[in-house]
């Protein structure tokens, strides 16, 4: 699960409580305050916005195509629901450009953190199950759209929303209340050797955009007492969790006990997710809890499409990950198909107050 590894030098309608106009998607870059990290978070806020400010390209680099944006276009006026967004293992939030892009013409605000230490360029495998940091991170920026009066006057703070891919989808699954078992988690990396568990005993990481050579990481030695507590925030009021992580350690109870919808996605068909990542089993458990699978699909295909040229860049990079590898569907398509199922699990809750 641990993506962009190879691009750290690389990477530095359905709608509601919208005028009658059509929004166009603005953009900004903010600092919020993580108090608990002891440094500020570099966020994304993707937005309903005028057709003016500086048009660019979201999340855009040598290897991955941008989405059209705003940079710093006036928000438009109305009461939009909150979505917070939790990128992958070694991703940024700027690759879920293509998604948040939507969600924002549909009448969402939609604003994601690049999370520390597991970041693109900043990435080792000791701060990967820190997931206590990431939903910190999500309850930082809720913190701060929401009291901010340069956008707490256009969000309704009764409807919050969040959305996580891969390990971001692990950081999703807490902050609307599932708890992970420490033992639960060392046994299934004891047994299985792929995706993260390969990440932990791999010895290596990434920082200030270098490789570099760390220690094997014991699941063991974490501290179990943050692991496995409860990271509930209760704005939260709709959880969309594609290829969520950790999908072997959660403990049954804490998922029967969220109240809240959680639409699980899982990309590909039966027989084709890694174990790492299937989450039906998960799905069941939660009083208000959905399951789809996209059909053609597979892990990578959440990232951005992929420029001409691609796959050749990041061999050279030695990337053995097929991140630009097609499917048996193209990305565009499948991200079509992905984007309605999320409008559709965050419409169905976050829908506009009578």
């Amino acid at each position: 699960m641990n993506l962009f590894q190879a691009l750290c030098s690389l990477i530095l309608p359905i709608t509601f409580a919208v005028p009658c106009q059509a929004a166009e998607v603005g953009m900004r870059q903010i600092s919020v305050a993580a108090p608990e990290r002891g440094r500020d978070l570099a966020v994304t806020v993707w937005y309903p916005a005028e057709a003016s400010g500086e048009p660019t390209l979201s999340g855009d680099n040598k290897i991955f195509k941008g989405a059209p944006a705003f940079r710093d276009a006036p928000l438009i006026r109305g009461n939009f629901p909150l979505v917070v967004m939790s990128h992958g293992s070694g991703g940024r939030v700027e690759g879920m450009a293509w998604l948040a892009s939507e969600l924002a013409k549909a009448g969402f605000v939609v604003a994601g953190p690049n999370h520390p230490g597991t970041t693109s360029g900043d990435s080792t495998p000791a701060e990967t199950p820190k997931l206590w940091e990431r939903t910190q991170d999500l309850s930082a920026v809720i913190d701060a759209l929401t009291t901010d009066t340069r956008w707490s006057g256009a969000i309704d703070a009764a409807r919050i929303g969040v959305v996580g891919f891969s390990l971001g989808g692990a950081a999703a699954m807490e902050i609307a209340g599932a708890r992970a078992s420490l033992d639960a988690y060392a046994r299934y990396c004891d047994a299985y050797t792929k995706w993260d568990c390969a990440w932990y005993s791999g010895g290596k990481g990434y920082a200030n955009d270098e490789p570099v050579k760390v220690d094997k990481v014991d699941l063991r030695s974490i501290d179990k007492a943050r692991f496995e507590r409860s990271n509930l925030d209760r704005r939260v009021q709709a959880a969309v969790l594609v290829d969520p992580g950790l999908a072997q350690a959660y403990e049954a109870e804490s998922l029967k006990e969220i109240a809240i919808p959680m639409s699980f996605i899982n990309l590909g068909s039966s027989g084709t997710i890694p174990t790492a990542v299937i989450a039906d089993k998960l799905a069941k458990l939660p009083p208000q809890g959905s399951y789809s699978t996209v059909a053609g699909a597979d892990h990578f295909s959440f990232l951005p499409e992929c420029k001409p040229g691609a796959v050749d860049m990041l061999v050279k990079f030695g990337e053995v990950d097929p991140i630009c590898t097609e499917s048996t569907r193209s990305r565009a398509d499948i991200h079509g198909e992905l984007t309605g199922l999320v409008l559709q699990a965050l419409q169905k809750t976050l829908k506009e107050h009578p």
